[in-house]
């Protein structure tokens, strides 16, 4: 088969699986706040409502591309695109399982914190080519967020890295499959022989990784504007930030990339801290369930399993905790986090000179 006939099939392939899944995830936090608010959400259109958001995306792309007389047109039409493509090439070195990766690369990890940062250029333009008081404010909070819960992130990634030996991010995920002889020794298991499951995941082998895999999570919604840290799109100030100008396909391209940030900070939290696509059933003496649990198909399927279950804790926190301050933000990100990654970043290194 011709090789670039293939990656127009992966990219196809990635591109529906981001359409598809924001698609459910939408019809999902719908359900999910509605029972932490004790109401019943949609219910109309389709059973339980789950036709809902196909209809409001139909609408949605049916409606007219207004581009506000005093914008800058070309950052206007540009932002949404880089929002979205920014997102989307992060996926292209996510290992989905064994061997299945759309683009094997030796840096993985530096690709994916690199290239989803681009996404605040987007946000950027759009705040200022919408020429939009309230669009440029919910703009200059968001890059100034995100800019900052990457410095904790970065850290606190670094640290799984130090203790793996490795940017690949298959090469991470794979060597979470059996527990390293070291790991075995400080959980006070000395027969390593066949041992798997989530004894082997970073965050049992160094469990200072758990805290750093806290920092990660919490950086991460930050990355996603997602609350508490949803103060760009603080509705109750700013309308709806840097968004407030857009309609139909821009304004779905914005909303497709913030659900893909999701999955995508997710599966990179998974692969880095949580065993990737390994099975988290033990595998020790008798107990072998995990031999029947293994390979690509169930690799995927633990993958994405585990990613459903990340994906659910932010929606559940965003119905559940109230949007913090600015102030609170960054306090939080400079005192609180960044000195806590720091200190998972030197316990790592220590880790390594003296148990690994």
């Amino acid at each position: 088969m011709n090789p670039y006939f293939t990656y127009i099939l992966i990219a196809v392939a990635l591109f529906s699986f981001t359409a598809i899944f924001a698609l459910f995830a939408v019809y999902a936090e719908r359900k999910v706040s509605a029972f932490i608010q004790d109401r019943l959400g949609p219910m109309e259109t389709g059973v339980y409502g789950s036709l809902q958001t196909l209809a409001d995306i139909l609408k949605m792309l049916q409606k007219e591309l207004i581009v506000p007389a005093a914008a800058d047109k070309v950052l206007f039409v540009v932002a949404p695109v880089i929002i979205f493509v920014s997102v989307y090439m992060g996926f292209a070195s996510l290992p989905w399982g064994p061997g299945l990766i759309p683009a094997s690369l030796n840096l993985g990890v530096f690709y994916v914190f690199a290239i989803i940062s681009v996404e605040s250029v987007g946000i950027l333009m759009a705040g200022w080519g919408s020429n939009n008081k309230y669009s440029l404010l919910g703009a200059l909070r968001s890059v100034a967020q995100v800019v900052s819960y990457e410095i904790p992130a970065g850290i606190a990634i670094i640290s799984a890295v130090m203790i793996s030996q490795s940017l690949d991010l298959q090469v991470i995920a794979t060597k979470q499959g059996i527990l390293s002889t070291e790991g075995a020794k400080f959980l006070g298991l000395w027969d390593v022989s066949g041992v798997g499951g989530f004894l082997a995941w970073n965050v049992f082998q160094a469990p200072h990784l758990l805290l750093a895999y806290v920092i990660y999570f919490i950086a991460s919604l930050a990355e996603c504007n997602r609350a508490p840290f949803d103060i760009p799109e603080a509705e109750s100030e700013l309308v709806s930030g840097f968004h407030t100008e857009y309609t139909g396909i821009r304004f779905a391209l914005i909303f497709l990339g913030e659900y893909s940030m999701m999955f995508l900070v997710g599966m990179f939290g998974v692969l880095l801290f949580l065993g990737g696509w390994n099975t988290p059933l033990p595998n020790i003496g008798s107990f072998t369930l995990a031999d029947w649990t293994t390979g690509t198909g169930w690799g995927v399927f633990w993958i994405v399993a585990k990613v459903l279950l990340v994906v659910f804790v932010q929606m559940w926190l965003r119905w559940t905790l109230p949007r913090l301050r600015v102030d609170q933000l960054m306090n939080l990100c400079w005192k609180v986090l960044t000195p806590l990654a720091f200190l998972c970043m030197l316990i790592s290194g220590v880790w390594q000179l003296l148990v690994m």
